[in-house]
C-alpha cells in the first residue's frame, strides 16, 4: 500500500505488531532478491551450520568442554538459525515466529547450561561464518542485499535470545521461590522434604559447603515479597548462600558460607521486625532442621529474658526454652551442665547447690559445708571451668539452678540413680 504521493505509508497508521522496524523498511529490498539466491543459501544450510560449530570449537575454549549432548543442541540451533534466515528472506513480516523457531530447536535445559553471554558468543560465531560464505552463494547481484539482511536478522536473533533467557529466568525464579518456601516449611516443621536436603540446596544454587546456621525473628511490617527480597539482597551483599521464608509472623533465614556465623547474624538483624532475633546453633547441612527448630524454640522463649542481646543464641536461651517445654533444650541443659558436674564428683554439685541456696553468700556457704571460704571459691571456679556457667553471675546462677533441678528430676526417674561419681545415664 502506497500513498498518493508515492511515499511509503505513515507507520503511525499501520497496525501495531512485533515485527522489526528494520524488517518493515527492508521488505521491498528483499522482494528484489532472486529465487536462485535464496535456494542456494537454503541448500548450504547444513554445511554452514557444520562450519559454524567447527569455528566455535576452534575459537571458544568453554565450548570444547561441553558434553556431547549440549554440543548437539548448539548444532541444531545453528542450523535452525540459518534456515530461519532463509525463511526471513522469503517472509519479511513474520519476525517473531522465525526468530522464535531458532531457539525452539534446543531443549529448555540449554538455557540452564549455556549462559546468555555464551549464547551471544555462539550467535556471533555463526554470523561471522555466514558473512564469509553468503556473498559467494548470492553472487554479485545479491551479495550486498543478503549481507544487509543478515545484519538485520542478527539484531532480531539477539532480541530472541534475550526473550528466551528472560522467560527461563522468570520460570526458574518462580520455581525457586516455590522450592525455597517448601524447604523452609519442612525445616520449620521438621518433616521430610522428599529429596535429600543437599540436592534441594543445589537446585537453589547453594554453593556453600560446611556449616549452616538459622536466624529467626518477627517478620517486618511489609508485604512478604518485599521482606524476602530485602533479606536476599542483604545475604547476597554479605556473600552468603541463603534460604529465606516468611512462616506465619516469623521471618526465617537459613544461611551458609559464613566464616563467622554470629557476625553474619548481627548483620542480618536489620531485615527483621521489632522484637527478639535468635540464631540457632551452627551445624552441618544434614542437621539444618534441628538448627532451625532450636532457633524457633529460642524465639518463643525469648520474652522470658527481656534483657537478652539482639541477636541472642539459642543455646543462651536453654533455661527459658526448657521452662517453655522444649524437651530437647531440657536434655541439653542436663547433659551440658548437670551431668558434667555429677561426673566430676558429688562435692561440686553439693557446693554449687549450697552456694545457690544461700543466695550466693560465700561465707555462709563455707560454714554450711564446713570448709574454708577459699575452698568454696576454688570449687566454684572448677564449676565454671567444667560446665561454662559461673555461679557468681546472675545469669549463670539461674542456668545452674535450673540444670540442677532438671537433672535431679531426671535422676529421680531412674531407680538407683543418685548424685554421685556414677553418671545417671549409665545406671
Amino acid at each position: 500500500m502506497r500513498c498518493a504521493a508515492g511515499r511509503p505509508p505513515d507507520r503511525r497508521t499501520q497496525p501495531r505488531s512485533h515485527r522489526s522496524h528494520w524488517a518493515w523498511q527492508a521488505a521491498g529490498v528483499r522482494a528484489a532478491l532472486h529465487d536462485d539466491t535464496i535456494r542456494r543459501i537454503e541448500q548450504a544450510t547444513g554445511r554452514l551450520a557444520t562450519q559454524s560449530v567447527a569455528r566455535m570449537d576452534e575459537e571458544l575454549a568453554w565450548f570444547r568442554e561441553l558434553p556431547a549432548d549440549q554440543r548437539s543442541w548448539v548444532t541444531l540451533v545453528a542450523q535452525a538459525g540459518i534456515q530461519s534466515y532463509v525463511d526471513w528472506l522469503r517472509s519479511p513480516d513474520d519476525v517473531l515466529r522465525l526468530t522464535g523457531e531458532v531457539f525452539a530447536a534446543a531443549p529448555q535445559a540449554m538455557a540452564r547450561s549455556v549462559t546468555l553471554q555464551q549464547t551471544v558468543e555462539l550467535v556471533r560465531q555463526t554470523i561471522e561464518v555466514a558473512e564469509q560464505h553468503l556473498p559467494s552463494l548470492a553472487g554479485p547481484a545479491d551479495a550486498d542485499v543478503v549481507l544487509e539482511e543478515l545484519l538485520r536478522f542478527s539484531r532480531e536473533i539477539a532480541f530472541a535470545a534475550a526473550r528466551v533467557y528472560a522467560m527461563a529466568a522468570e520460570a526458574r525464579g518462580s520455581w525457586d521461590e516455590r522450592l525455597e518456601a517448601l524447604v523452609i516449611d519442612s525445616l520449620v516443621r521438621g518433616s521430610g522434604i522428599g529429596d535429600p536436603l543437599p540436592s534441594q540446596l543445589a537446585a537453589l544454587g547453594w554453593n556453600a559447603t560446611g556449616a549452616v546456621a538459622a536466624v529467626v525473628g518477627s517478620a517486618p511490617d511489609k508485604p512478604a515479597a518485599d521482606a524476602l527480597a530485602e533479606a536476599h539482597a542483604v545475604t547476597r551483599r554479605l556473600g552468603l548462600d541463603a534460604m529465606v521464608g516468611v512462616h506465619g509472623a516469623r521471618l526465617v533465614i537459613v544461611f551458609g558460607g559464613a566464616l563467622d556465623p554470629a557476625a553474619a547474624a548481627q548483620s542480618l538483624v536489620e531485615v527483621f521486625g521489632p522484637g527478639p532475633v535468635v540464631i540457632g546453633p551452627v551445624a552441618d547441612v544434614a542437621h539444618a532442621s534441628a538448627v532451625t527448630r532450636a532457633a524457633l524454640s529460642g524465639l518463643r522463649a525469648a520474652p522470658a529474658w527481656p534483657g537478652a542481646p539482639r541477636p541472642v543464641g539459642a543455646d543462651a536461651l536453654l533455661p527459658e526454652r526448657a521452662l517453655a517445654g522444649d524437651a530437647e533444650a531440657r536434655d541439653e541443659l542436663v547433659n551440658t551442665v548437670y551431668q558434667p558436674l555429677v561426673e566430676s564428683g558429688e562435692v561440686l554439685v553439693d557446693t554449687v547447690a549450697t552456694f545457690l541456696d544461700t543466695g550466693g553468700a560465700l561465707e555462709a556457704s563455707a560454714r554450711t559445708l564446713f570448709v574454708h571460704a577459699n575452698t568454696v571459691r576454688y570449687r566454684l571456679r572448677r564449676v565454671a571451668e567444667i560446665c561454662g556457667q559461673t555461679p557468681n553471675d546472675p545469669r549463670g546462677a539461674f542456668t545452674l539452678r535450673l540444670a540442677l533441678a532438671f537433672g535431679r528430676l531426671e535422676s529421680s526417674d531412674k531407680p538407683g540413680a543418685r548424685e554421685s561419681g556414677i553418671p545417671a545415664k549409665d545406671m
